[in-house]
């Protein structure tokens, strides 16, 4: 069970999740998407796709682009669309 943790609250919790080179991606309905907040960020990977960042928010903490999904996958990657991915100052458990 992989799990997403921040400011103590868990963001994401699923058995599900898709590794990619070390990177846990969760399905988009094990994630407290209330915590999240949509970033004007945006980058693209090659075989990936494009990637949406967001601010994960807990109480009075944030963490501007902590989290990040590929809302316009590549074909090759079309399985992880929408899933979410965390680093920075999230700790995942996998």
């Amino acid at each position: 069970m992989a799990r997403a943790i921040f400011n103590g609250v868990v963001l994401a919790e699923s058995d599900e999740t898709i590794s990619i080179e070390g990177v846990e991606y969760f399905p988009p309905d094990t994630v407290k998407h209330e915590h999240l907040e949509a970033t004007r960020t945006r980058t693209a990977c090659p075989w990936r796709g494009v990637a949406t960042y967001y601010t994960v928010r807990v109480g009075d903490r944030e963490d501007r682009d902590a989290a990040f999904a590929y809302t316009r996958t590549k074909r090759k990657a079309r399985r992880m669309e929408g899933y979410v991915a965390f680093w920075k100052s999230v700790d995942v458990e996998a």
